[in-house]
Formats: C-alpha cells, structure tokens, sequence
C-alpha cells in the first residue's frame, strides 16, 4: 500500500520526500503510521526501476531538496495497481481507502466501477468478528454489551458502505 500511496501522490504533482510522507501520514498514518526506513528504501525501489524520477531542487531555507515526479512507467504501474488491486486491498477497510483516494485515476468509469463491484461483493457476504461454530454472531446475540457495540457499529458502517457503492456504481455506468 506505501508503493500505491506513493505512486498515487506523486500522479497529482511532483513532491519532495517529506511532503509525501505528511500527505501518506494523513491518508493512513493513524492505523498505520509510515517510517522514513520504509519509506526512502520504497522510493528507491521505484526510481531505480524507472516508476519516479527525482532531481533536487534548493530548499524553502535551508538544505536542497529532492523532488519526486511519476514517470510514465509509474504511471502506467499506477493504473495496473488500480485496475486490478489485490484481494487484500478489496477486503481491508484502510487497505481498500487507499485504493479509492487514487480511483480518480483510472480513466475508464467502466474500470471504477469493476473495481466497487468487488468491494460490493465482499461486503455482502456475510460475516462477523464473532461466530458460533460457522454461523456469523449478530450484536443482539452477542450477550456482551462491548462486543455488541463493536456489532452494531460495524454493521451501520457496512450499511452506509454499501449504500454509497451502489449509488457510485450506477452513477460510473451511466456516465460518471
């Protein structure tokens, strides 16, 4: 998800590498907050495989600073990851929030809305954080008023999600 944020950002506007790791803080920082000793190895892994180019520029006041923009390689590796993200990023609420902050990129509407589709679909099997034996544990059943909690807020967050992605997939279908 750090090389998708990091390809995702830079396909809005050159940045330099501590602006880009404020913008990845902000998108997901507070669930999984971003280290300088993953991010700088991260882009060194792109530039060296063509994805970003970099050039240093003075600083605002002090040290040069090295300035990242997409290549079109990058961009091209951008749209694949938007196109067809993996399993885990349809699945994971923070993993799939960083594919939808980038979905604007891919240029077909059809493609945005295959991709809500999968998410639609994952998120009307059903299921739970509880289970007895196989079956999902519904809040009213949980006997536990935290777990209940838990429940009752996952399933109105589940409903609203559900909720938007229809209404974005018909909008996507018919045009944008």
């Amino acid at each position: 998800m750090l090389e998708l944020s990091i390809l995702g950002f830079l396909a809005e506007q050159p940045l330099h590498g501590y602006e880009l790791k404020e913008r990845i803080k902000a998108l997901s920082g507070h669930v999984r907050p971003v280290s300088d000793g993953a991010l700088y190895p991260a882009l060194t892994r792109l530039v060296a495989a063509g994805k970003l180019d970099q050039h240093t520029e003075p600083g605002a006041s002090a040290a040069p600073r090295r300035m990242l923009s997409l290549t079109g390689k990058g961009r091209a590796d951008l749209l694949e990851r938007l196109r067809h993200p993996k399993q885990a990023e349809i699945t994971d609420h923070v993993r799939f929030n960083t594919v939808l902050a980038f979905l604007r990129h891919l240029p077909d509407p059809h493609e945005q809305a295959a991709v809500l589709r999968r998410r639609l679909e994952f998120l009307e099997t059903p299921s739970s954080f509880f289970y007895d034996g196989d079956r999902p544990v519904r809040a009213e059943e949980s006997g536990d008023i935290f777990r209940e909690g838990m429940l009752r807020v996952a399933r109105a967050t589940g409903e609203a999600e559900r909720a938007w992605l229809r209404e974005a997939i018909d909008r996507l279908e018919q045009g944008g």
